[in-house]
């Protein structure tokens, strides 16, 4: 078990910026006839804190966890540091760049890329002659 009133345990120093450390976020990618479905796990992080756009096809999903110090508390020992997510796609020419939808709910992001209206799966009626 670790003595965290150890004296020799590492210190952080007060007046630091906790580091932040850059994480790829796992991702999941489904389609249907007509859009992609992009999930990006990002624990913690906050509709305020995520930051998506797209840029000459390439589209960037970033996000930030900032953990505060409690007020009137000093650190005497921390694991736990903020952390920045950050993952970029590069766009097929299939998709409108112009409707994608993004959502946040507790730390999962769900983006929906829509096809292009001439790019979109459909189904041809046949006639009988």
């Amino acid at each position: 078990m670790n003595d965290v009133t150890r004296r020799d345990a590492p210190q952080v120093p007060a007046d630091r910026e906790p580091e932040v450390e850059t994480l790829l976020p796992p991702v999941d990618i489904f389609e249907d006839g007509n859009a992609l479905h992009l999930v990006a796990d990002m624990p913690g992080v906050t509709r305020e804190s995520l930051h998506i756009e797209v840029d000459n096809n390439v589209l960037s999903l970033e996000g930030e966890v900032r953990l505060e110090m409690p007020e009137g508390l000093t650190a005497i020992y921390a694991e736990v540091r903020a952390q920045r997510y950050a993952r970029r796609f590069t766009l097929s020419h299939e998709i409108d760049a112009e409707a994608i939808q993004a959502r946040i709910d507790n730390g999962v992001v769900e983006l929906v890329l829509p096809r292009k209206e001439t790019h979109r799966r459909r189904r041809i009626e046949v006639k009988a002659a």
